[in-house]
């Protein structure tokens, strides 16, 4: 089974939103560790109409806002997603992708 891939979305980084990457579409776990003082740092994907959304946790259906090291399952459409950071600092943020079990 093919590996998936790993998008490095934040290295290092302060507040504000990150730099937009395409995701592949399908299953993903977001993964963040950081300095978080009380900050957050959120998944969020682009609407078809360039709005910014919130990724729903795939186990608890909110937006996902991690405020300490940590993980969350996530499924998503196929587009540009980033991170956006509030508060915390040398943040390190990840998404990897989940194999299928589909054969295909």
């Amino acid at each position: 089974m093919a590996r998936r891939a790993r998008i490095d979305l934040a290295s290092n980084a302060g507040a504000g939103a990150g730099t937009a990457f395409d995701w592949p579409g399908g299953d993903g776990v977001f993964m963040a560790e950081a300095t978080w003082g009380g900050g957050n740092a959120k998944l969020e994907i682009q609407s078809p109409n360039g709005t910014w959304l919130g990724v729903q946790n795939y186990a608890t259906t909110t937006p996902i806002s991690l405020t300490a090291n940590g993980t969350a399952n996530f499924r998503a459409p196929a587009g540009p997603i980033r991170v956006n950071i509030t508060t915390a600092s040398a943040v390190y943020a990840y998404v990897v992708g989940v194999p299928s079990n589909v054969a295909g």
